[in-house]
């Protein structure tokens, strides 16, 4: 449920409100019952949480080039 903010017209006080989005917008203040406005927010950013949303969970490994040189060397000798 997303939090919407209001400003009220009378007071000047501006609150928050969490509420669903199929709620119709207040239209009482809740400090003094004068007229509100719903205030336009930049919103929340996202939050990913758990494996795969980072570029190194999916990134295939892949041999080291010093690795790749070492295994394709002669074995030693005795």
């Amino acid at each position: 449920m997303p939090t919407y903010e209001y400003k009220c017209l009378k007071c000047k006080k501006t609150f928050e409100k969490f509420q669903p989005m199929t709620d119709k917008p207040l239209r009482a203040c809740v400090h003094c019952k004068g007229k509100v406005e719903r205030l336009i927010g930049a919103g929340s950013g996202l939050i990913f949480k758990g494996a795969g949303f980072y570029v190194t969970d999916y990134k295939k490994s892949s041999p080291s080039p010093a690795k790749d040189k070492e295994s394709k060397k002669d074995p030693p000798k005795k």
